[in-house]
This record gives C-alpha cells, sequence and structure tokens, in this order.
C-alpha cells in the first residue's frame, strides 16, 4: 500500500509538461535535479534560468518528515502559526529518544516510560493536526521514509540533516530547520538558495568487500566537508544503476557530512524492485509511465561537464573498502593505507567497540552482508574481540531479518541488538566503561563522527567504515586488521580467512512485519486536545520573540571568539540534552558549552565583562540578558556544520544574541539563524576575525538601510579606547530581511492568519 497515492499521481500528472516547459525555457536538455527542481516552483516559470549558487527560490515540497527530537520545536513553533490542519502529508518519528544500554526490549521500555510526556505530546498534536505519527520502536526516520514516503521525482524537506536518504528513491529530500518545516505544513512557498551541480560519474561494479557506503566515503574524501555546501550531488552512469537502492540510499544519507544540500540517483530498475519488495507496486507503474522525466536527459550524462559545475569519475570495480576519520568524516583512508595511518598516526589501535545500523546503513542488505561474516565466524570458533551492536533500522527490517535468522549470527558472536532507534549514532548510548574520558577508538557504520559524538568522550577516537568492515574488525579487536589479506585465529589456534560478504538486496520470502507502529491521525482534530503540562521541564510553549528595534546594534558584548570547528554539536549538544528539545529555556543550558574560547583555549569558558569573572557561556550569556545587554558571536570556517538542528539558532536568539559573524556558514544553519530573526554576518576580509579582542564592545552600522547585497559595518571599540572597523557581508534577501525586522519568520506567518 502506498501512503498518499492520490498526491504522487497528482505529481507525476503535471511532470511533463512541467518538464518540457523549463526544458524550452532553458534551451538545452537536463539533469535529474534540474528538472525536479523546475517542477516544484511555487510560481511560474521565469523568463531566464535561475543562477546557481545565487537565486533564492520558492518551491513547493511534496511533504514534511520530522523526528521526535526536533518535532518538538518544529510542531510548538505551527502550533502558533493558526492553521488548523498541515497543507501537506507529514510525519513524525520517535527515533531519537531510546537510550542505547542492555538491549532492544529493555531500552524501548525504559524510553516509553521516560519520554511519556514528549510522546504523548507528540503523539495529540500530531492527532490534532493531520500528521502521521509512528511510535518509539517502529524504526528511524530515514529508513522508515524510503519504506513507506519516498518517491521517484518528488520533493521534500526533513528536520533532520540526514532527509537526504530519500534521494536513494530518486526524491529531492533536504535537511532544514523547523521554522522551515512550520512553513511547509502552514501552505506557505519554502525558499532554497538554486544549488549548484556535482556530478558523479559512476562506472564499473561493486564486488567483494566493497560496498556503497565506500563510494560515499571516497566523495567525502574528494570534496571534503565543505565541499558541498549549496550543491546538489547527481550519481549516475551504469555504475549507478547497478547500487541497490538501500545502497543508493546510504550514499545519498552521507552526503550531508559534504555538506551538500542533498544527494539524488535516476529512477531505475533498482528503485522499481524497491517499491514493488515494499508494498508499492501501485507507485512503481506510476513512475514507470513518467519514467523518461525521472532521470536526466542523455545528452547531459553523455558530455556532464557542460551540465555540471563539477564532475567527479568513480570508478567502482577498482573502488577501495574505506574507514574515514578519525573525529571528521572526510578523513578518507583505503583499507589498504589505514593500518599504516593509524601507527603513524598514534591513533588507538585496540578497537574497544564495533557499531553497525543506523539511518545510514541498517537495511536487510547491510545487515544481510554483515551476517553472513557473523555466521562464517561463528561456524568457525571466532567470537567478537570488541564490544559489538547492531541496530536494525525499522521494525519491518528487524522483523525480516529475524525472521530469516540473521539476528541469532550476531548474538553467536557476541553481539547485542539494539532497538530500531538512532541510539549511539546521535550520543544516545550508554557506553559501558570504567574510565568515560579514556583515550580509545570505536568504529561504527554511522555518518558522522564528531568527537563527543558517540559517547560524550572527547579521547574517543571514532571512525566510520562498512557494516562488513565494521564486523570484521571488531571480530579482529584492533584497526590494523585488513579482512581483504589478513587472518584470524581461532580458540583452537586455526587460521581463519574471513571470505567476502555476501547479502541479498531484497528478502526472497518478501517483508513482514506484525506491527509496524503507525498511527493514523484524525480525520478532524478539531476536538482534539494537545497535551502539555504547564509544569513540564520536557516541554514548553513558545512566546514570538522581539521585532527588530529599528536602530542599529551598539554596545553588543562579546560573548565568545569561537576557534576551529564549531558544529551544531558544539553549539547544541545531543546525548543527554536531547531530553529538553522541547523546553527553550532548559535547553538554552547547554548553547555553546562545546566551543573552544580563542581567547583560552577552554570550552565552556567565557568572560563575563560585567564583572569580569570567567564562567560558563550560557551562564555568561543569561547575565548579559538580564542587563537588557545584546551580545555577539564570532566563529571560524564553515560554523554551524553536521545537524539540522534549530535550537543551535533558537538558543542564542532566546537567550538574548543579537549576531553570530564568522568566516563562513554551513547552509542549514544560516537558513535557520535567518529564520529566527537573527544577523548571520560573514567577514568579507576573513582576517578581520583576527581583529576581534576579548573586552570589545561591538557595534553593527548599517542595519536602518538594510538592504540585499549591501555589506555592513562592525565597529570593534576596544578596551584600549582603539578601534577597527571593516566590512561584513550578508547574504539576505528581500524577503530574509522582512523576517530579520518581524522577530522571526513565524512572526509574519502570525500576522498573515490574523489580517
Amino acid at each position: 500500500m502506498t501512503f498518499d497515492i492520490d498526491m504522487i499521481k497528482k505529481v507525476y500528472g503535471h511532470l511533463s509538461a512541467k518538464v518540457a516547459e523549463a526544458r524550452k525555457m532553458l534551451g538545452r536538455p537536463m539533469t535529474l535535479t534540474e528538472k525536479i527542481l523546475y517542477a516544484h516552483l511555487t510560481d511560474k516559470l521565469p523568463s531566464t534560468s535561475y543562477k546557481r549558487g545565487a537565486d533564492y527560490v520558492d518551491f513547493q515540497p511534496d511533504r514534511v518528515g520530522m523526528q521526535d527530537a526536533t518535532a518538538q520545536m518544529a510542531l510548538l513553533q505551527f502550533m502558533q502559526a493558526g492553521r488548523p490542519k498541515v497543507a501537506v502529508p507529514s510525519t513524525v518519528h520517535c527515533d531519537h529518544l531510546i537510550q542505547a544500554d542492555a538491549g532492544a526490549k529493555k531500552d524501548l521500555e525504559t524510553a516509553i516510560n521516560k519520554n511519556k510526556e514528549v510522546y504523548d505530546f507528540l503523539a495529540s498534536v500530531s492527532n490534532k493536526y493531520g500528521i502521521g505519527f509512528w511510535k518509539p520502536g517502529a524504526g528511524i526516520i530515514h529508513q522508515v521514509i524510503l519504506e513507506n514516503y519516498a518517491f521517484p521525482g518528488g520533493m521534500m524537506i526533513g528536520t533532520d540533516s540526514h532527509t537526504p536518504n530519500a534521494g536513494g528513491l530518486g526524491m529531492i529530500a533536504i535537511g532544514v530547520g523547523g521554522a522551515d518545516a512550520c512553513d511547509v505544513m502552514a501552505g506557505l512557498p519554502w525558499e532554497l538558495k538554486f544549488p549548484q551541480l556535482v556530478g558523479v560519474k559512476l562506472t564499473g561494479k561493486l564486488n567483494g568487500w566493497t560496498s556503497a557506503k565506500d563510494v560515499i566515503l571516497k566523495v567525502a574524501g574528494i570534496l571534503t566537508v565543505k565541499g558541498g555546501t549549496d550543491r546538489i550531488v547527481e550519481y549516475f552512469g551504469p555504475g549507478a544503476d547497478s547500487i541497490s537502492c538501500t545502497g543508493k540510499g546510504t550514499i545519498c544519507n552521507m552526503g550531508a557530512e559534504i555538506g551538500a544540500t542533498t544527494s539524488i540517483f535516476c529512477y531505475d530498475k533498482k528503485m522499481s524492485d524497491y517499491l514493488k519488495g515494499t508494498d508499492r507496486a501501485d507507485l512503481a507503474a506510476e513512475a514507470d509511465k513518467v519514467a523518461e522525466h525521472l532521470r536526466g536527459d542523455k545528452e547531459a550524462y553523455d558530455d556532464p561537464k557542460k551540465y555540471f559545475d563539477e564532475v567527479i569519475e568513480i570508478d567502482l570495480s577498482t573502488l577501495e573498502p574505506h574507514v574515514n576519520g578519525p573525529y571528521t568524516p572526510d578523513l578518507a583512508w583505503p583499507i589498504s593505507k589505514f593500518a599504516q595511518a593509524v601507527k603513524d598516526n598514534g591513533w588507538p589501535a585496540e578497537l574497544e567497540v564495533g557499531l553497525i545500523g543506523s539511518c545510514t546503513n541498517s537495511s536487510y542488505e547491510d545487515i544481510g552482508r554483515a551476517s553472513s561474516l557473523a555466521k562464517y565466524a561463528a561456524e568457525h570458533g571466532l567470537k567478537a574481540k570488541s564490544e559489538y551492536t547492531v541496530t536494525p533500522g525499522s521494525e519491518q527490517v528487524r522483523y525480516t531479518v529475524d525472521r530469516d535468522g540473521y539476528l541469532q549470527w550476531f548474538e553467536k558472536i557476541g553481539g547485542v541488538v539494539l532497538a530500531n532507534a538512532c541510539g549511539p549514532c546521535i550520543g544516545q548510548w550508554a557506553r559501558h566503561t570504567a574510565n568515560p574520558e579514556k583515550k580509545n577508538s570505536i568504529i561504527t557504520s554511522f555518518n558522522r563522527n564528531f568527537a563527543k559524538r558517540n559517547d560524550g568522550n572527547a579521547n574517543t577516537h571514532a571512525f566510520v567504515a562498512s557494516p562488513e568492515i565494521v564486523t570484521a574488525l571488531a571480530l579482529a579487536g584492533t584497526l590494523t586488521f585488513n579482512p581483504l589479506v589478513d587472518s584470524l585465529t581461532n580458540a583452537k589456534g586455526e587460521s581463519i580467512k574471513l571470505p567476502e560478504p555476501v547479502g541479498e538486496e531484497l528478502p526472497a520470502k518478501g517483508f513482514e512485519v506484525k506491527d509496524r507502529g503507525y498511527q493514523e491521525p484524525a480525520k478532524d482534530g478539531s476536538g482534539v486536545k494537545v497535551l502539555v503540562a504547564a509544569d513540564s521541564q520536557r516541554l514548553q510553549l513558545l512566546d514570538p520573540f522581539a521585532a527588530w528595534e529599528g536602530i542599529d546594534l551598539k554596545g553588543l558584548k562579546l560573548l565568545i571568539k569561537a576557534k576551529g570547528k564549531c558544529t551544531t554539536d558544539h553549539i547544541s549538544m545531543a546525548g543527554p540534552w536531547l531530553k529538553y528539545r522541547g523546553h527553550l529555556d532548559n535547553i538554552s543550558n547547554n548553547m555553546l558549552i562545546g566551543a573552544t574560547n580563542s581567547f583560552n583555549g577552554k570550552t565552556d569558558n567565557v568572560k563575563n565583562e560585567l564583572d569580569g569573572k570567567y564562567d560558563s557561556v550560557p551562564k555568561v550569556q543569561r547575565a548579559y540578558k538580564a542587563a537588557h545587554i545584546g551580545s555577539i558571536v564570532v566563529g571560524d570556517e564553515n560554523y554551524g556544520e553536521g545537524s539540522s538542528r534549530e535550537h543551535a539558532a533558537m538558543e542564542p536568539r532566546f537567550l538574548g544574541v543579537r549576531a553570530i559573524l564568522v568566516k563562513s556558514f554551513a547552509r542549514i544553519h544560516e537558513t535557520n539563524l535567518k529564520k529566527q530573526g537573527m544577523l548571520a554576518l560573514t567577514f568579507a576580509n576573513k582576517a578581520d576575525y583576527d581583529k576581534v579582542q576579548e573586552d570589545d564592545s561591538i557595534d553593527i552600522i548599517g542595519l536602518t538601510s538594510f538592504k540585499p547585497g549591501v555589506p555592513l559595518t562592525i565597529v570593534l571599540n576596544h578596551a584600549d579606547g582603539s578601534k577597527d572597523e571593516f566590512k561584513v557581508n550578508q547574504s539576505y534577501n528581500a524577503n530574509q530581511i522582512e523576517w530579520f525586522k518581524a522577530g522571526g519568520a513565524l512572526n509574519i506567518i502570525r500576522a498573515q492568519v490574523k489580517a
């Protein structure tokens, strides 16, 4: 059964005409990305093509997806919008609040009891506003969306940076903040800078130990964590068509780690087979009717340099398995060079934990290939020398792999099957260790490996690889093991060489599940009460942010000058803080506690200019707020890299930070700041970063004539009486300037409803 099939038929019904019109306007063949983008314009076609990487464009997405941690704030905002029901199909997925500890059954029971008021709120608000609700244990949002909602040629946004996973089914799927989701659910256009295009031509075919995961690990090494910013990555070529649908999803999912707006593959037989295998033969039949428009034009792929801004070519037949890390997902090592890299860099060679699964690699195929290794190991007297965990992607996958006998082999080598949830991937991990600050190594098949990401320990060296490589290294207990050439020794002293992993893309007997964990919303939610207790420490109804005063901002205090990598994890940590995702005041106590103060090299330690003492970042900012003094945060390159979490923008806004000034922004975070009425500014000359002093009083000049494309002026009033003055850039368009003036985009929506 296909959800929202009538909506999909409507999209396909207009697709041919819209693509033909766009091709005529452009006067040339089109890529798949262009076909989908131009087919989802809110307004009529422009007279000439949009300028890639420059023009802001309004789109009309087909659906919205939200995970429970971000859905709380997104829906608290939507409640303020004054709409009786969501304007597009939307879903909530409870996957982030389940902590991995003892195993699936116990961990799920604990989470349901511990998070009852949050789940009750999400279930009730979903029921009221016409939103599909997936209960805790149903699965990880991206796997569930791929199995149930993603469709070729569609466009969706999701409040999670790994929403691009749906690109594995040929969908433009983009991670956003909750305010963007609120706009679309309210029926408003969604704005995006028209992206540049990166084409990745895949030739050959994956073989042996190499998997789809290795494609994106290789691409991450080429493009780095910034290389995809404001760009969409489109995969094509005979190699692309040979990769399974879920393998394509893996590649698109981890495209978030190169900062890409999204990634996408063309519709092909693998996608058709997956649709049929997940009980959506009706959708496959509809997609087949418009298949020519669900791929880029042949000319675009025959001569890609004419149609893409950058082209990368990878031969899958010669691609090696990769291991990326530590501390950043773009430090890429072919397996043949990884052991030496471990030795040369002094990384802990002993592997303490291997973890497979997560939204990135938890499909039937992934678990099957890893299980084939576990089976061989168990039959030959081997057990994992490292702690080893398995996270299925959905209840449908879990039930099916259990039915087909895969899970038993993990348990026989000492593995533990965790709940169908994000768990350790997002820091929801009660790690079993006697020393939580110990220098150590872990390896995962997850997507992200920033410091403290998985277990809160800055000394944990986290590496990323395919489930197959993770399983092999966990069996060996060391990072220096190369399963392609090395052997293991069992208890009898026998030398055991692991075979190449094998696994089926889809279950031969079909998928099966007893309880998917889905709640259909009420047809009429007008009588449904949203459950939020007045004294709750987990949930807090929102008050509107104040509008801009209409003057230049002067006398701002420098809250922190952050040095080096400052991701959304540094700005608003996950892990134990996830429980406050629906309570803006409480979660604001984690604001920037992971950022490094450039003046003393410490985290969560900044100078309070009111008394000259050093204290935690949130405490100092709360002191400024109490004194009615604004502040500014200064940052380094790619500020806000990582998650889509808008809390990283809402917390400084709530506590009175007026502007973020950095060398460069990650895309989602910059948009989130703008949505909340913040000033997101970049140094025109990056060397001016060095002029900012700890005791500065800072002015922002030019706001009274705030216009698109016109730089603003920063004045640094130093403690010794001297000054520095320089220009800073801003990327606001006319609509975004109105967001700033109104105090946030939501204030404009609210005003429109009242009007």
